[in-house]
């Protein structure tokens, strides 16, 4: 069990990085990857983006959307 601070429930967390993701989808794929990074860098709290990567490092990496799991790696690289 993760000793983080939660700042959102595993839902809503995979439901607004999702949505992130469909806004980028129409975007050629490396762009759109980076739009999801450079959207989760400006907007979501260090926190947030520590939740995100802990949960995408879980069993629950599969309900994310394609480009959110690439664009975790990239924060990943980027910590």
């Amino acid at each position: 069990m993760s000793t983080s601070v939660r700042i959102l429930d595993d839902d809503r967390l995979v439901h607004k990085v999702n949505q992130i993701a469909h806004f980028h989808e129409p975007y050629p794929h490396g762009q759109a990857v980076a739009g999801v990074v450079e959207h989760l860098k400006s907007f979501w709290t260090p926190a947030m983006r520590r939740q995100l990567i802990e949960f995408a490092a879980g069993d629950g990496a599969g309900r994310l959307h394609e480009l959110v799991r690439e664009a975790v790696g990239v924060l990943e690289e980027q910590v």
